[in-house]
């Protein structure tokens, strides 16, 4: 389940996506298998091979990408989440939902 996010910040990303950049998306989320995550981070392009080769960079490996809808994505949680955002300068996607970094 997702919530946290506003129409215009799912809008954004979908034109940021669309254009082919890489585009990151973070919201509160809930799934009992992961109990310990309370946000996911959204990391979409329309362009697979800049996602693949970008999602290569953290060792994320292009079968995990989702191919839902128009936008393929990978899904980002917990610490591997954390890392990545720190390295592309984007702490404000956690800090809006009260994740504060040390």
């Amino acid at each position: 389940m997702a919530f946290g996010i506003t129409r215009e910040e799912l809008n954004e990303w979908r034109q940021q996506a669309q254009k082919g950049e890489i585009a990151f998306l973070t919201h509160f989320w809930l799934d009992e298998r992961f109990p310990e995550c309370t946000s996911v981070t959204k990391v979409a392009c329309v362009d697979i091979q800049k996602l693949k080769k970008w999602g290569e960079q953290y060792g994320l490996k292009s079968e995990w990408i989702h191919y839902r809808q128009k936008y393929p994505h990978f899904d980002l949680f917990g610490e591997r989440q954390r890392y990545i955002l720190i390295q592309e300068k984007k702490e404000n996607q956690l800090n809006k939902l009260g994740h504060k970094f040390q």
